[in-house]
C-alpha cells in the first residue's frame, strides 16, 4: 500500500500518511474501506474506497459475460464521475463527503474523501426512531430539489441498483408471470416521468452517516447514482418497513413537506402541486418495481410478504 499512501500525500499535501484503520469491505469482497491519518494538513484523517475487484471468472465457451461483475465495474466509474462532476453542489440539507482525490488506473478505483465521523457525522443506525427517519426524508427532499432538471451525464440514465434494464438475470427468475411480463410497463412509468432529478440509488439507512442524537445526516454509497423520479429513493426507504400503511403515509406526508420546502427554495419556479402529483402517483409504482426486483433475487422474501404481493397486485390491476 505504500504507493498508495505516497498518492495520497501527493494529492492532499500531507508530511506523511500512515494506515489507521480498515473500516469495512466493499461489497461482494471488491475493495476496502480504509481510514487514514493526515500529518502536517488540517483534516487529520480521511477515508479511502479503495476499489480491487477480483478478476471475473472466464465463461463457458458461448456463454455471456458476467453482468454482475460488470454492472458493479460500473458503478464505480459512475460513483467516481458523480464525487468530481456534481457532488460539490450539495450543501448542508443534502450533506455528502468531500472528494480530496481520486485516481482510476489498472482497473482500480480510489476515492479519497471527507472524514464523516470527523465532520460531525459519527453514527450509524440498524433500526430509526421516526424523528430520524424524517432527517433522512429531508436529506432526500433536499437532494432531489437541488438536482431537479438535472441531467445523468456520466451517471446511471436511470438510478437505483434494482434498475430493470441492469437486472436481466433476476427478471428471468421471477415466478410470477404477470409481474415478469409488467416490469417493462412499470419501467416505462418511471422514466417517463414529467420532473425527472437525480436519485440517490440505493438510500438505505446503512447509507446515512448521523449526527451525535440523530439530528442531521450525510449520506454515502453514490454508486448507483441517476436520473430519475426522485419518488424511487423514498419507496426504497419506505415501502412495506413498518407493518403500519398508516404510518407509511404519514411518514410520505413528511417527505412531500420537506420537498416542498425545498423545491421553495430554488431560484427558478417550479409547480409544485404538479411535481407532487406526479411523485405520488408514483410511489406504488416504484415500490412495486423494486419488488419486482425482489421477485427474482430473493424469491424466499418475496413469497413470505403478503404485503408486498399485495400492492403489487394493486399496482398490475391500475395498470392493465
Amino acid at each position: 500500500m505504500e504507493a498508495e499512501l505516497r498518492w495520497i500525500a501527493e494529492v492532499t499535501g500531507a508530511r506523511e500518511v500512515r494506515r489507521a484503520e480498515r473500516i469495512q469491505s466493499v461489497w461482494s469482497g471488491y475493495g476496502e474501506l480504509l481510514r487514514v491519518r493526515l500529518v502536517g494538513v488540517e483534516a487529520t484523517t480521511a477515508v479511502l474506497k479503495w476499489v480491487k475487484p477480483p478478476a471475473p471468472a472466464r465463461p463457458p465457451k458461448g456463454a455471456k459475460p458476467d453482468a454482475s461483475h460488470a454492472r458493479k465495474c460500473r458503478s464505480y466509474d459512475v460513483e467516481t464521475a458523480w464525487y468530481r462532476t456534481l457532488a460539490a453542489r450539495c450543501d448542508d440539507s443534502c450533506r455528502v463527503p468531500a472528494l480530496l482525490g481520486s485516481r482510476v488506473a489498472n482497473g482500480e478505483w480510489l476515492l479519497l474523501l471527507e472524514d464523516l465521523d470527523a465532520a460531525g457525522f459519527p453514527e450509524r443506525r440498524r433500526s430509526a426512531t421516526g424523528a430520524e427517519l424524517d432527517v433522512c426524508l429531508a436529506w432526500l427532499a433536499a437532494f432531489h430539489a437541488r438536482f431537479l432538471g438535472t441531467a445523468p451525464a456520466g451517471l446511471w440514465k436511470s438510478g437505483t441498483y434494482w434498475h430493470l434494464a441492469t437486472r436481466p438475470d433476476e427478471l428471468a427468475a421471477i415466478d410470477d408471470d404477470a409481474l415478469r411480463e409488467a416490469a417493462p410497463v412499470l419501467d416505462r412509468r418511471l422514466r417517463s416521468c414529467a420532473y425527472g432529478t437525480l436519485v440517490h440509488g440505493d438510500a438505505k439507512l446503512a447509507n446515512f452517516c448521523f449526527a451525535r442524537g440523530g439530528r442531521a445526516v450525510a449520506a454515502v454509497d453514490f454508486q448507483y447514482v441517476g436520473g430519475g423520479p426522485g419518488i424511487k429513493d423514498v419507496a426504497y426507504l419506505l415501502c412495506g418497513h413498518f407493518g403500519d400503511e398508516a404510518l407509511e403515509r404519514r411518514h410520505l406526508d413528511a417527505y412531500f413537506r420537506h420537498l416542498r420546502a425545498a423545491v421553495a427554495r430554488r431560484p427558478e419556479p417550479v409547480d409544485t402541486g404538479a411535481l407532487e402529483a406526479e411523485w405520488r402517483a408514483l410511489y406504488p409504482v416504484a415500490c412495486a418495481d423494486f419488488y419486482r426486483f425482489l421477485a427474482g433475487w430473493s424469491k424466499a422474501h418475496w413469497r413470505s410478504d403478503a404485503y408486498g404481493q399485495r400492492l403489487v397486485r394493486e399496482v398490475l390491476g391500475a395498470l392493465a
